[in-house]
């Protein structure tokens, strides 16, 4: 599988795309006056602690406030099993360094952890564990008896493992030890340089910032199956070529710069992907189609058959239509960004040797997803719980907002219900004030509406109330915002 990462810059905005076989499967954004802050590390202050939930609620300098649980700060009593009470950890007004796990959503503050980490190309540090952990996906027992040797005996005899632990990537399978060193010291700097600005730093402030998107892109995305890197930006080509010298000697040669006039991502057709990732209707290749609807509590993905019906029977229509979308589905929730809880209803299957297929099939294509996912099973009702870890905004949230006419229900009244509403309550204020004449304002739909099929109904209201009604057609209000005059 050939693998190509392009990098669109603007002085807006971070754009890259992770491409499989010529296929977008991964989309990130950055805006540059809306940075990420997944990975920042901030002398925080204790505003508010919580006892019912265990939690608090802590000042980073940010817009707003940012939690942080119990079962994510270091405590004597985690290692015994035992549980923690918040308030013998924290009290208001206390100062506290944490990092940020969980972008905010929506109303959501930022998510901290009070366990602070640091990524390399190959290597996690973990402050204040001493555990040396190795990816799952490195699944080859001699590897990995390799690589935790190489991570010890380092540690031991150089000092660099003292006050914390390391978790080795998947990038590092098959490296060599002279690679994985190099992280190690430049992890070690790295945190001594955090350590000695915590002291100075005035808080609420961020004492360590993540990596841009580019050179984030380079650190996590770049593997063995990425054939060219693509930027269209000299300026930033220089700062990836510098940065992957110093880092990552082994993928600096595919750094290439794109010259060509026609944008890069209209050129591989990302345009028209991210166009449709937007979108809430998503087809598949036999005629079938999914439906994704993203809500707060979760994300739910229908698989219908659409015009796909089959060469031989009804059973083989369905099958060869979930197979394809349990494909799909993943690719999805790449593209998209979709995080959290994630219920697919695949069409009901007789055979159980096909469901098993279908679910197969899913969690392979799950498989090569970067950020952390889980099928935790089928529920009675055939429907399929997915979990995917979320760190920041999915794609809709971050290119699109709340519509101010539907007040982000996805749907609006009927002109013949807003029509009803616009009767009785010429009704009440015909009682309510003495007149001879009334006046409507709404939107052309409900009073078009109201002078043609309810005419009849208007006209019997006139005489009821005996007062005349006038319509007048307002081009600036929405379906449902309507006015009554008394004249």
């Amino acid at each position: 599988m050939s693998r190509e990462i392009l990098i669109n810059i603007t002085p807006m905005e971070t754009r890259v795309a992770l491409v499989e076989n010529g296929v977008p499967q991964e989309i990130s954004i950055e805006r540059n006056q809306k940075r990420g802050l997944v990975g920042n590390i901030y002398k925080a202050i204790v505003v508010r602690v919580l006892p019912g939930m265990q939690a608090a609620f802590l000042d980073i300098g940010e817009e707003r406030t940012a939690f942080l649980h119990v079962d994510d700060l270091h405590h004597p009593d985690a290692e015994s099993g035992q549980k923690a009470d918040i308030q013998q950890l924290l009290r208001t007004g206390q100062q506290i360094l944490v990092q940020v796990i969980k972008d905010p959503i929506s109303s959501k503050g930022a998510r901290l952890t009070a366990q602070l980490s640091l990524a390399s190309r190959y290597l996690v540090y973990m402050n204040g564990n001493d555990h040396i952990g190795l990816s799952q996906r490195i699944e080859d027992e001699q590897e990995r008896e390799r690589l935790k040797e190489i991570i010890e005996t380092t540690a031991t005899e150089s000092g660099l493992g003292e006050g914390g632990g390391f978790i080795v990537r998947t990038a590092a399978d098959a490296v060599e030890a002279s690679a994985l060193q190099s992280d190690m010291r430049y992890l070690h700097r790295l945190w001594l340089h955090i350590e000695s600005s915590k002291s100075e730093a005035k808080a609420p402030c961020c004492i360590h910032e993540e990596l841009p998107l580019y050179k984030r892109a380079l650190r996590d995305m770049a593997s063995d199956e990425v054939e060219k890197i693509l930027v269209d930006s000299r300026e930033v080509l220089d700062k990836l070529t510098s940065f992957a010298n110093k880092f990552s000697p082994e993928i600096a040669n595919l750094i290439e710069h794109y010259p060509g006039e026609r944008p890069l991502f209209y050129l591989h057709g990302i345009e028209d992907e991210i166009a449709k990732a937007l979108h809430r209707s998503v087809p598949l290749k036999s005629g079938g189609h999914l439906v994704i609807d993203q809500t707060e509590a979760m994300t739910t993905v229908d698989v219908n058959t659409g015009a796909f019906v089959g060469h031989r029977n009804l059973e083989e229509t369905i099958y060869k239509t979930n197979l394809e979308a349990a494909v799909a589905v993943a690719r999805q929730l790449r593209m998209r960004n979709l995080g959290g809880i994630i219920i697919v209803d695949f069409i009901d299957m007789q055979s159980a040797e096909h469901r098993r297929q279908v679910l197969r099939s899913f969690e392979k294509a799950l498989g090569r997803d970067r950020a952390k996912t889980a099928i935790s099973g089928v529920t009675e009702l055939g429907l399929v719980q997915v979990t995917r870890k979320r760190t920041s905004e999915s794609l809709g949230q971050v290119l699109c907002e709340g519509c101010p006419t539907c007040d982000g229900r996805g749907s609006i009244k009927s002109a013949e219900t807003v029509g009803y509403e616009v009767l009785r309550e010429i009704l009440r204020v015909a009682r309510a004030y003495e007149c001879d004449q009334l006046r409507v304002l709404a939107c052309h739909a409900v009073i078009e509406r109201l002078l043609d099929e309810d005419s009849a109904q208007v006209a019997d209201l006139e005489a009821f109330i005996g007062c005349t009604i006038q319509f007048r057609a307002e081009s600036l209000f929405i379906r449902d915002q309507f006015d009554i005059i008394p004249v």
